[in-house]
C-alpha cells in the first residue's frame, strides 16, 4: 500500500496547525510558503478532504484535520523515538528526552530536577512540557512525551497503558498572612477554619478537588468557606495571601521562598494532614534510551537525598 502523504508533509501540516500561520510555518520550517502550501494542497487531494480552514487569512483545523493532527503528532513522535535509539547506539550518552510534569510540579519541583540533571549531562538536549496531568498522562502514552511526574488523578482508560510508580509525598499546607491573628496560634482547630477567608484555585482544577475531598473525609463542611477569591494561579494565590487578602492550601514545593522571607505563616490544623502522593509514569512499550535511564536514575536519587 502506498500512503497518501510523506512524513515532510506531516511535519508541515503539525507546523501549520501548531502556528495557525502558513508564513509562520514556513520561517519554523525553513522553507518557502509557496512551497508550504503546495505540498498541503497535494495532501488534502491524496486524502480526498480538507485539513484547514482558510477564511480571511484565517486558519484552522476542520473536524477532519483534527482527527488527522492527532495521528500525525503520533506517527512524528514514533519517527524521533526510532532516531533517538539509533543516536544512543551511536553516540551514548548523547541525545534528546522529553519530560513532563504536572502544573504545580513543572513550576516548583521540576525546574531543580532538571537544573541539577543538566549540570550533569549538559550534552541532553531536554524538553519540557508543562499541563494538567490529564494532558501529560495522554501524551506519555502517544509517546510524544518519554517519562513525567504527575500530583493528579490519573484518567482510568490511560492507567492500562502506563508503568505508574509512587515517587514522593507532597503535602499541601495552609498558609496565612503574617499580620492574621492566627498567625500567633500556629495550629488551629477544624472550626477556625469557617472564620477564615479562603483564595482558592478554580473549582475545576485536581488540586482544589483533591483538597476538598480530604477536608469533606474529615467531617469539615467546605461549602460553608467563605471563597472570596478564585485565582489561576499558585503565583497570585500566594501574593494575595502575603499581602494580607486571606488564606489558601498550597504546595509546600511552592513556598519555600515565601517561609524564607517569612511573607506568610504556615498553619497545622490539628489531626489533619494533607498529602497526596506524586507519580513518576512512563509507557512501558517505548524504547527506553541512555538519556531516559540517566534521568530516570537521577530522580530516584534525588528523592532520597
Amino acid at each position: 500500500m502506498v500512503l497518501p502523504f510523506t512524513l515532510q508533509q506531516l511535519r508541515i501540516f503539525k507546523a501549520i496547525a501548531s502556528e495557525k500561520s502558513f508564513t509562520n510555518a514556513a520561517e519554523l520550517l525553513f522553507v518557502s510558503q509557496p512551497s508550504l502550501s503546495k505540498q498541503i494542497k497535494i495532501l488534502e487531494n491524496r486524502l480526498g478532504i480538507l485539513l484547514l480552514n482558510r477564511n480571511n487569512n484565517k486558519i484552522s483545523l476542520t473536524e477532519a484535520g483534527t482527527v488527522f493532527l492527532q495521528y500525525s503528532e503520533r506517527i512524528l513522535a514514533l519517527c524521533e523515538e526510532s532516531c533517538r535509539a539509533l543516536n544512543d547506539l551511536k553516540d551514548g550518552e548523547r541525545g534528546n528526552l522529553t519530560v513532563g510534569a504536572s502544573q504545580t510540579i513543572g513550576a516548583y519541583l521540576m525546574p531543580r530536577v532538571l537544573s541539577l540533571f543538566a549540570q550533569s549531562y549538559p550534552q541532553i538536549n531536554l524538553n519540557i512540557q508543562v499541563d494538567s496531568t490529564r494532558v501529560i498522562a495522554s501524551k506519555v502514552v502517544e509517546r510524544i512525551i518519554d517519562i513525567a511526574v504527575v500530583g493528579g488523578d490519573i484518567p482510568i482508560n490511560l492507567k492500562k497503558n502506563l508503568e505508574i510508580e509512587e515517587f514522593v509525598e507532597d503535602e499541601l499546607i495552609l498558609i496565612i498572612p503574617k499580620s492574621h491573628p492566627f498567625a500567633r496560634k500556629k495550629q488551629i482547630i477544624k472550626e477556625d477554619l469557617y472564620h477564615l477567608n479562603f483564595i482558592t484555585l478554580n473549582s475545576n482544577s485536581t488540586i482544589h478537588k483533591f483538597i476538598n475531598n480530604i477536608l469533606i473525609q474529615n467531617n469539615i463542611q467546605t461549602k460553608q468557606f467563605n471563597v472570596i477569591m478564585e485565582l489561576n494561579s499558585i503565583e497570585a494565590i500566594k501574593t494575595a495571601v502575603s499581602l494580607g487578602l486571606g488564606a489558601a492550601f498550597v504546595s509546600s514545593s511552592a513556598i519555600e521562598k515565601e517561609i524564607e522571607l517569612k511573607t506568610v505563616e504556615i498553619l497545622a490544623i490539628e489531626n489533619i494532614k494533607i498529602t497526596r502522593t506524586l507519580s513518576i509514569i512512563t509507557n512501558p512499550e517505548s524504547h527506553r534510551s541512555k538519556s531516559f535511564d540517566f534521568f530516570y536514575n537521577d530522580l530516584w536519587l534525588l528523592k532520597n537525598l
